[in-house]
């Protein structure tokens, strides 16, 4: 009997620490605004609620400005294996995993790249944001399949808010 109690607690704590070397939880990054630079489009990625994260298989951490940059970037790249991908909160900049989120495309959204997408950690948040702006709620799944791209008109307006400065992007 006495040999039985050993054995449980033996039992036990191989179980425990076999959970413990499980996978680690993967974080997002914190913004670097002085040298985080967009993967797709080289601009500077600014602490913004627009910033989003991919982090590779390798723990290698890719920031991009435009949640429309970092999908040019997944299609672009299939071949590379995923630990995780992140997006900011519209309201909070809070980073939200991106099957986590609930988004909002409409043409009038204003974003670094003028994809014209946010995301929101809350459906109810989107479908405020969309009751007061208008637009169309997007589940995670459906952003697969977007059409991404650039909205060039804005991109347009922007320049031209901004000077001269270089917004024609090779995407």
């Amino acid at each position: 009997m006495k040999w039985k109690g050993v054995l449980i607690t033996l039992f036990t704590i191989l179980v425990v620490a076999m959970a413990g070397c499980g996978k680690k939880e993967v974080k997002p990054v914190a913004i670097d605004e002085k040298n985080h630079t967009c993967a797709i489009c080289n601009m500077a990625v600014m602490d913004s609620q627009f910033a989003t994260e991919a982090i590779l298989e390798n723990g290698k951490v890719l920031t991009f400005d435009d949640i429309g940059c970092m999908y040019k970037w997944l299609s672009e790249n299939e071949d590379n294996e995923l630990q995780a991908k992140f997006v900011r909160d519209y309201n909070t900049k809070e980073w939200i995993a991106v099957d986590k989120a609930t988004y909002v495309y409409d043409n009038d959204i204003q974003t670094p790249m003028a994809y014209n997408v946010i995301s929101f950690k809350d459906k109810k948040d989107a479908e405020s944001f969309i009751s007061k702006h208008e637009g169309e709620v997007l589940m995670s799944e459906e952003l697969e399949n977007h059409q991404w791209e650039m909205n060039k008109e804005m991109m347009m307006k922007m320049k031209e808010q901004h000077g001269n400065m270089d917004m024609n992007h090779s995407h």
